[in-house]
């Protein structure tokens, strides 16, 4: 019973997708309405799981220690992303949904998580400091990245897309492979700051480690149950409603989202600005290079291309907010200001994709 209490988000998301499953049909057949009602309690589902599988990913990464531990970390929040994803690809015929995934990714773990922990951080602590090597590191790592696999193929001609595919992917991997070396051995001071010492900070994620290995493994089985079936939910409650065709995107960065958006806020709050920085940035980061090849070497199995190339609109965006995060964490202090212009942004973001840009 201790258990069952303890895992009783992971226990709610068994029943959720057991009940679902059992009247899927009838559901369905209620109309479009019912349909997204049930879509957005799927998801509400798969968000709680999803914090159970951080928990025990967190469980993993200190027990194990580093580099595996950020590598456990890093490989649990985006296979949520990437397991929903494919399973919501074979749903969903739009040939961007993987682009507008990472795009909704980025806007919201860098204008939105880092713009509302600055404010709140700023408000309650004013500047709060953090390592500058770390912001710097990150934002032209993702430059980089979303340049090459986003901008780029722009201009890439159809007929050569498979050789930039292949390209695309050895260069992602390459670059996720010397960042993990980056960030856990020869500058892993570049990710830390040496804080006061406050012993209500930090307190360690109990458990053992072979049985947060298992759940975890479950909760990710979990989350691809639920997501193939809320992705039925979600395209037929979606289907000529007109609603925008980013809202797919936005939901699944949303629930890979969620248990970083909890523990961002936290460390603002609790003046340790240099987590949020690491988790809001760094999740970026691994988005792009970690999703990415996953995504075309789907595109190379199938034999045809997936959109990866931004609408200008959303290169604009992208640009927009790294060269406004570059000036704002330039200084190695953040302040509720500057949170305030990254939450413009983020508002700018959901403005053009309401308007469906």
């Amino acid at each position: 019973m201790a258990v069952i209490r303890q895992e009783r988000f992971l226990v709610a998301g068994l029943i959720l997708a057991l009940i679902a499953l059992s009247v899927e049909h009838s559901l369905l057949a209620a109309g479009q309405t019912v349909a997204m009602i049930t879509a957005a309690v799927l998801i509400g589902g798969i968000i709680l799981v999803s914090l159970r599988v951080a928990h025990h990913a967190e469980v993993l990464a200190e027990k194990v220690g580093e580099p595996y531990g950020t590598m456990i970390l890093t490989l649990s929040a985006v296979l949520v992303e990437v397991v929903i994803l494919a399973i919501m690809l074979q749903h969903n015929a739009s040939p961007t949904l993987a682009r507008d995934t990472i795009y909704s990714a980025v806007m919201l773990d860098i204008n939105g998580i880092l713009g509302l922990a600055a404010i709140l951080g700023g408000f309650r602590h004013g500047e709060q400091p953090y390592n500058v090597n770390s912001g710097n590191t990150y934002i032209v790592m993702i430059l980089t990245a979303m340049g090459v696999s986003m901008i780029v193929p722009e201009f890439i001609p159809q007929a050569s897309w498979h050789v930039y595919s292949i390209f695309s992917i050895g260069s992602m991997a390459l670059l996720y492979m010397l960042f993990l070396r980056l960030q856990t051995h020869q500058h892993s001071y570049f990710f830390s700051y040496a804080y006061e010492d406050d012993p209500n900070h930090h307190k360690p994620q109990t458990g053992h480690a072979r049985q947060s290995a298992i759940t975890l493994v479950a909760g990710l089985v979990l989350i691809g149950f639920l997501a193939e079936i809320m992705s039925t939910f979600l395209s037929t409650g979606l289907e000529g409603s007109g609603l925008p065709p980013i809202i797919p995107a936005l939901a699944v960065a949303v629930i890979s989202a969620s248990p970083e958006i909890l523990t961002a806020l936290r460390a603002a709050l609790n003046n340790r600005m240099q987590s949020v920085v690491n988790i809001a940035l760094g999740a970026s980061l691994s988005t792009v290079i970690l999703t990415v090849p996953v995504i075309e070497t789907l595109a190379l199995i199938q034999g045809h291309p997936f959109q990866m190339a931004m609408t200008p609109p959303q290169t604009v965006m992208t640009v927009l907010t790294l060269l406004v995060a570059g000036i704002n964490l330039r200084d190695g202090e953040t302040n509720a200001i500057e949170g305030a212009t990254h939450i413009v942004l983020f508002a700018a973001f959901i403005m053009l994709a309401a308007l469906g840009l």
